[in-house]
């Protein structure tokens, strides 16, 4: 009898580690889809509809990531300093487009003020022991609602063998208006990451940073182009934040295939990316490619280089 028990003891536990290690996806229709590994909830995308009457809150699709319990959020939502900062985003404060009445216009998805974007369906969604994926359409759109970019954003999820969350972001821009131009400025534009509020509120100069040439510098401390030159066609940025009395690492990877140059910023409030000038047209379609390395265990400057030197060389 008490082999009979050991035996089912292991199995439990065989059985429960198995689970542990499952991704899976769970959707809470029309709001967002989150993303647990077991039952720990690691990231969520949120393509909520726009909704005209909460526009501030509904204007982008954007993706969270939980904190190491899998209770709350890391990154910022809507809300807090500078509204328009939504976790791991994309988006232009200026682009040229043309409206339903083929006038040109100026359209900002970054701020969402002369434009926004909206989640139109998910292409395609996969989850297994490994990792998991997300395609998403997002339509860029003038403030009438024509249509002047059509998005497909890839995440791809999963851990390392260090413990840290592995996340590619591939995204295509698409067009059928002659051309649009796509830029703004290292604060305004581009792929970012930004770190919940409370960063701002109480724990912004407990931020530091990691770089290439630098390594890591004090907290507090930061660099930005143009005041800084050299922040500029980056392989790789390390940010560390504070987030409910626990320490977070983000390591941000830029890919040498993205249009070049790449312009950098960063914020002791937890805002860090970098940005480019460029161009979509119905015969060339642009494809950019980042990844972010995210967690809790510290990033020496060699981790970020090898973490570099592994994306660039895929």
């Amino acid at each position: 009898m008490q082999i009979i028990k050991i035996i089912f003891l292991l199995f439990s536990f065989v059985q429960a580690g198995s689970a542990r290690s499952d991704f899976s996806w769970i959707d809470t229709p029309m709001k967002h889809l989150d993303l647990f590994w077991g039952e720990l909830k690691v990231a969520r995308y949120v393509y909520e509809q726009m909704d005209p009457g909460e526009r501030e809150r509904t204007y982008k699709p954007f993706v969270h990531l939980f904190d190491s319990e899998g209770i709350d959020f890391v990154t910022k939502g809507p809300g807090g300093k500078f509204t328009h900062h939504r976790g791991i985003f994309f988006g232009f404060s200026k682009c040229s487009a043309v409206d339903q009445n083929g006038k040109p216009v100026s359209v900002d998805t970054w701020h969402c003020k002369r434009g926004f974007q909206t989640h139109e369906k998910v292409n395609r969604q996969q989850a297994d022991s490994n990792k998991a994926s997300l395609q998403s359409e997002i339509a860029w759109r003038v403030e009438d609602g024509t249509v002047f970019i059509t998005e497909k954003r890839d995440f791809t999820f999963q851990f390392d063998r260090n413990d840290r969350l592995q996340i590619d972001f591939i995204s295509e821009l698409s067009t059928s208006q002659p051309r649009i131009t796509l830029d703004g400025d290292p604060q305004h534009a581009g792929f970012q990451f930004r770190a919940s509020n409370e960063v701002f509120e109480s724990t912004s100069k407990r931020t530091f940073y990691i770089r290439p040439k630098d390594g890591k510098d004090d907290p507090g401390k930061t660099k930005n182009w143009p005041q800084n030159q050299d922040m500029t066609n980056l392989n790789w940025k390390a940010q560390s934040v504070v987030v409910g009395d626990e320490r977070y690492y983000t390591l941000y990877l830029d890919h040498d295939q993205n249009p070049k140059p790449s312009y950098y910023s960063e914020r002791d409030y937890g805002r860090f990316g970098s940005y480019f000038k460029s161009s979509v047209t119905p015969e060339r379609p642009l494809i950019v490619k980042y990844r972010l390395i995210f967690g809790t265990k510290e990033l020496s400057v060699e981790d970020c280089e090898s973490y570099s030197t592994a994306f660039l060389t895929q």
